[in-house]
């Protein structure tokens, strides 16, 4: 019962006004209340989380959790590109000369995802990959890459589901909802992060500062369960020969090696 309720909450809801309710809900003091059947019902690892159940004031503290330092490894690699999330890759392959891919049977514009013309053909040919992150996953989001951010913008208001089913059922969830896309110069050409809100308004913050991005280190969280999206310029990156979709990953876990 308690799961079936969190799910229509936490993964479906993307009306404007209960959207805001369950906003001001988890915000509020009295979700403290949930926070431990919530973390039941998702199997939170509660062994490498930074606090106890009993120091989230709210429902959206839990959702913005922070680790232990030595709760993820990164990897270290000179050439490699880590995950920037817990998640599961759902989906990996090539960016059309017709900036198209394809996602779950859908097709989606990665020109409309990044609402630039400019930067577009940069990627065409080139790779992507969508992680999609539950709501029991950590939300804080880490620099795939070592680089110098070049540009960040942000599109979209409405956010609807980008679970399998928003993925497959949805209106362009990918280049529709609320996104904030960061693109990142390294010394083997150019990376887009694309942060894809889930629900809610602006329900993605951006924690960094400067303009230098190193591997492994936070970026930005989300509120909620959502989607990142990568795309790697063409013939830069080869992708790790482990990983197959759909495959669970974690912060800094290796998915592939970036070359010139």
């Amino acid at each position: 019962m308690l799961q079936t309720f969190y799910r229509l909450l936490i993964e479906l809801t993307n009306g404007r006004w209960t959207s805001s309710i369950l906003k001001r809900f988890a915000r509020a003091r009295v979700s403290r209340f949930v926070v431990p059947s919530f973390a039941k019902i998702y199997h939170l690892n509660q062994e490498e989380m930074e606090k106890s159940l009993t120091e989230f004031p709210t429902l959206h503290d839990l959702f913005i959790r922070t680790l232990r330092k030595d709760a993820r490894e990164i990897d270290k690699n000179h050439d490699s590109v880590v995950s920037p999330v817990d998640a599961v890759i759902e989906d990996i392959g090539p960016i059309r000369e017709t900036s198209e891919i394809i996602v779950k049977e859908k097709t989606y514009s990665i020109e409309e995802m990044l609402g630039n013309r400019e930067l577009l053909t940069k990627y065409l040919n080139g790779t992507y990959m969508i992680l999609y992150l539950s709501p029991s996953h950590y939300h804080r989001i880490h620099s795939p890459v070592d680089g110098i951010v070049t540009k960040q913008w942000t599109l979209g208001k409405k956010s609807y589901p980008v679970n399998k089913w928003g993925l497959k059922y949805g209106v362009r969830t990918l280049s529709k909802n609320y996104r904030v896309m960061t693109e990142v110069q390294t010394e083997y050409g150019h990376v887009a992060i694309v942060k894809v809100g889930a629900m809610f308004v602006n329900s993605i913050e951006t924690t960094h500062k400067g303009t230098e991005l190193e591997k492994g280190r936070e970026m930005a969280y989300f509120s909620f369960g959502s989607t990142v999206v990568l795309l790697f310029e063409k013939d830069i990156f080869q992708l790790d020969a482990t990983i197959n979709t759909p495959k669970e990953i974690k912060v800094g876990e290796k998915i592939g090696i970036l070359k010139k």
